[in-house]
């Protein structure tokens, strides 16, 4: 397998284009959620996915990926039409969606490289993930925007890649994914999706009498003690990531107490992440530091009744909080018995009481930037299941780390099922992370930099 900073090739564009509804949609406006609008998850989520050249003497090889994807996602926009609209901004910053059928961005393109030549580089964080998902200029804003681009690239040995980016303000990890299935289902020939989408975002808007009946230290900038602007502004930002097998997990696993034992893994694996960048930075002692975890409130276990279907963001992210000295010197338990609690917090009143808090406050409150670290587990969400007609892809999940936001991935190393997360900070405190970790795993943990070197990959490019 070629190493990426070797790897040279070419990837052809073709002019983005609009892909609308395959049929007329209703044109009207459709308010967004209190959990969908605000400010937190005004951003886009890039997401990677590739796909081998499965069964090549069978239907598929005359099939042409981009052809079947692009003519799926036609027909699912016709269920799923608000995808195909523009967001605008109300009074008290409220967002709508302006189902007009504008269409979501598409892009076709061809790379002269193999899937086994790229190896891990589809990974997080992908050295090419530009090429594959390319940004077309004036696409990326949260108003008057697509809603979605995909961007599908045949590759020469006749697998293929479809790279995407969602306006998170629409989905979360488990509508999106109900979305993709629906796309893949009608691009295999289905009259309809399985599951019929269901928009209902009135279900998490703010009650009559709009009240915050929940603490949320993930919003309260005001509680942190030291008014100095957040390490991770630094220059020479980098990203790596950083794999969990069984081997790590068992020596983080000896690090805490036996009454903790039943934790999850990524209990376990973000309090040893949030311990071992809290040190990495070298905080002021007294500043305060969080673990911010994305919870989603689907199913029975926290009680907030959505209907099946739903494909708006039914998320919270309760913080873990404390003063940095004590995450760093106190042992792993400490942090491990705090991520545990916030977590425990969600339930049906504090979605309803983050609701509310958005109406009250205008939307403006978002995540502290200051000491604050973010993880979502998407290790569950499905993305390795999602099928176009080419079979599972052998990499489905988030493409990186967006600055404070660590996505947690299902990944492949040496013939074993793990846990892949990259991670952004700045060089410095990234050696230190580092070795933080490797103390934490006393066996040292790989990075997908030990496997290949990323840094210096050269890619010709053109549209």
């Amino acid at each position: 397998m070629i190493s990426p900073s070797a790897l040279l090739f070419q990837v052809n564009r073709l002019k983005p284009e609009l892909i609308t509804p395959a049929k007329p949609t209703p044109h009207e406006t459709k308010l967004l959620s209190n959990i969908d609008d605000q400010e937190s998850l005004r951003f886009q989520v890039p997401v990677i996915m590739s796909y081998r050249n499965n069964n090549p003497s069978s239907m598929n090889a005359n099939r042409d990926p981009v052809k079947v994807i692009r003519e799926g996602l036609s027909r699912a926009l016709v269920y799923y039409y608000p995808l195909a609209g523009r967001l605008r901004e109300g009074p008290n910053r409220k967002l709508m969606v302006e189902c007009n059928g504008e269409g979501v961005l598409f892009i076709e393109a061809n790379a002269d490289v193999t899937l086994a030549q790229l190896g891990d580089a589809i990974a997080p964080p992908s050295p090419f993930l530009e090429e594959f998902l390319y940004n077309v200029p004036g696409s990326d804003g949260i108003l008057g925007c697509p809603l979605l681009l995909i961007q599908v690239t045949r590759l020469s040995c006749g697998g293929f890649i479809l790279a995407l980016r969602l306006n998170h303000t629409m989905c979360d990890a488990a509508g999106l994914l109900q979305f993709l299935n629906a796309l893949g289902e009608m691009a295999q020939g289905a009259q309809a999706p399985s599951t019929t989408p269901v928009w209902e975002r009135e279900l998490l808007g703010a009650r009559d009498q709009p009240r915050i009946t929940c603490v949320h230290h993930e919003y309260e900038e005001g509680i942190d003690a030291q008014g100095s602007l957040p390490s991770t502004n630094k220059p020479n930002m980098v990203q790596r990531s950083f794999y969990f097998g069984s081997k790590e997990i068992k020596a983080i696993r000896n690090h805490i107490p036996p009454q903790l034992s039943t934790c999850t893994t990524f209990d376990l694996i973000t309090a040893c992440l949030w311990k071992c960048r809290t040190l990495a930075l070298r905080m002021n002692p007294k500043q305060v530091v969080r673990v911010s975890c994305l919870v989603s409130a689907r199913g029975k276990r926290h009680n907030v009744r959505l209907p099946l279907g739903y494909y708006g963001n039914a998320i919270a992210f309760p913080a873990a909080v404390s003063e940095a000295k004590d995450v760093c010197t106190n042992p792993l338990g400490y942090a491990l018995e705090l991520v545990m609690k916030a977590k425990a917090t969600v339930n049906e009143e504090y979605m309803r009481s983050v609701a509310d808090l958005m109406e009250i406050k205008g939307r403006i409150q978002k995540y502290p930037l200051t000491g604050n670290f973010i993880v979502s587990d998407t290790t569950r969400a499905g993305f390795g299941e999602v099928s176009f007609g080419w079979g599972k892809p052998v990499f489905g999940g988030p493409a990186k780390a967006l600055n404070l936001i660590s996505f947690y991935v299902q990944h492949k190393c040496n013939n074993e099922e793990g846990v892949l997360v990259p991670i952004c900070l700045p060089l410095s405190d990234m050696e230190r992370f580092q070795q933080e970790l490797e103390r934490m795993t006393v066996e040292t943990v790989q990075t997908m930099e030990d496997i290949y070197d990323t840094k210096s990959a050269k890619i010709v490019s053109r549209m």
